[in-house]
C-alpha cells in the first residue's frame, strides 16, 4: 500500500452570510502560517529527580487548559503559576484529552533550584504553504487543502489566534521516490495578510485583509466540468514569483468529493520535476487550473511516487470557508 504524505511544511465562526462568488482569485503565492493554540499541547516528556513525573497524570497530546483555577494563555503563564503556588508538591490542572475535558493534577519538583514538571510543551506551530485563492467579493481566502496538526502529537489545532505572513521562497529540496522534499522559505511576520479563523480537513480559512492581487478572477468549475487529460498549478519555487507547471488528471472519484482526495493528479512538467523531484512539501494548496477554471487545490503526495498527488475540488474548499 503507497504511503501518503500531507504536502504542507510543519483555525471559529461563520466567515461572513453570503454564498461564494462564482468567479475568485486564483493563488499561487507562498505563505507563512503561524497558529497560537487555545491551551499548551503536551508533546513530550523529560527526567526530573530520575523519574518523568509529567507522565504520571498527562499524556502527549493533551492540551492544558487550566492550572489552579486560571486560564493558561502562554508558556509563561505555567511558570508564574507555579512560582504562585511553589509551597505545592503539585497543582490542580484541567486538560482536554481526545474531545474530554478532564481534571487532574500536575507534579512539580524543585531540581538544581528551579521547579520542574516534567513536560515539553507547545503553544504555536508555524510552517509554509501555499494560498488557492481569495474570494474578491467576501475577502474570504482558503489555503493548503488539508488540516493543520500538531507534529509531535498528530493532534488537531484549536486556535486562540492565527494569521497567515507574505513568504519569499529561497530554494527547494527535491523530492526522491520514499522521502518528500520541502520548499525553504522565511515568513516576514511584520507584513500579516490576513487572519486564520478556521482549521478543517479541507484547508485552513479566513479573511485576506491586504489589498487583493491584480489577477483575472478565475470561473470556479463544478465536478463534472473536470476530465482527464492536461491540467495546470500555480506555485512559487524561487522568491514571490508564481509560475504554471503542467500536470495530467489521471483519476477523479467523486464519492470523495467531500474529502481532500477527489482529484488524483501526476506532474508532467519536465522543468517542475527537474527542479522539485514531482511534489514537495510547501506546495500544498497550489491551485489545479484546466480550460481557464480554477478546479481544486494540491493537497496531498504520494511518498513511493512523489511526482503523483490528490487534490481538492475547489467548491468543498469554498463551502467549507463559508462555514
Amino acid at each position: 500500500m503507497k504511503k501518503i504524505f500531507i504536502s504542507f511544511m510543519l483555525l471559529l465562526s461563520p466567515l461572513n452570510l453570503l454564498a461564494y462568488s462564482e468567479y475568485i482569485i486564483p493563488g499561487g503565492e507562498n505563505i507563512g502560517v503561524s497558529i497560537t493554540s487555545d491551551g499548551l499541547v503536551v508533546v513530550g516528556f523529560y527526567k526530573v529527580d530520575g523519574k518523568y513525573i509529567g507522565s504520571e497524570t498527562l499524556k502527549v497530546g493533551d492540551t492544558i487548559l487550566e492550572i489552579e483555577g486560571k486560564k493558561v494563555g502562554s508558556i509563561n503563564d505555567v511558570a508564574s503559576y507555579i512560582n504562585d503556588n511553589s509551597k505545592e508538591n503539585s497543582l490542580s490542572v484541567k486538560i482536554l484529552r481526545n474531545n474530554e475535558t478532564i481534571d487532574t493534577s500536575l507534579k512539580i519538583v524543585m531540581e538544581d533550584g528551579v521547579y520542574k514538571t516534567g513536560l515539553y510543551i507547545k503553544d504555536k506551530v508555524t510552517g509554509i504553504g501555499t494560498l488557492s485563492y481569495i474570494d474578491p467579493e467576501s475577502s474570504v481566502y482558503g489555503s493548503l487543502g488539508h488540516q493543520i496538526i500538531m507534529g509531535e502529537t498528530n493532534n488537531d489545532i484549536s486556535i486562540k489566534d492565527g494569521n497567515i505572513y507574505e513568504s519569499v521562497v529561497s530554494g527547494v529540496d527535491r523530492s526522491v521516490d520514499g522521502r518528500v522534499g520541502s520548499k525553504n522559505a522565511s515568513i516576514t511576520y511584520n507584513k500579516k495578510i490576513g487572519t486564520i479563523e478556521k482549521n478543517s480537513s479541507v484547508g485552513i480559512f479566513g479573511l485576506y485583509n491586504n489589498e487583493l492581487p491584480v489577477k483575472e478572477a478565475l470561473k470556479v468549475a463544478d465536478f463534472s466540468d473536470i476530465k482527464l487529460g492536461k491540467a495546470i498549478i500555480y506555485t512559487t519555487l524561487d522568491g514571490g514569483n508564481i509560475e504554471t507547471f503542467e500536470i495530467e488528471i489521471t483519476g477523479l472519484d467523486e464519492s470523495a468529493v467531500k474529502t481532500n482526495k477527489s482529484i488524483i493528479f501526476k506532474v508532467t512538467d519536465e522543468k517542475l520535476l527537474e527542479e522539485t523531484g514531482g511534489i514537495v512539501q510547501g506546495m500544498s494548496g497550489s491551485p489545479i487550473i484546466q480550460d481557464n477554471k480554477i478546479i481544486g487545490a494540491v493537497t496531498h503526495v504520494v511518498v513511493d511516487d512523489v511526482d503523483k498527488g490528490f487534490g481538492v475540488f475547489i467548491r468543498t474548499m469554498l463551502e467549507e470557508g463559508e462555514r
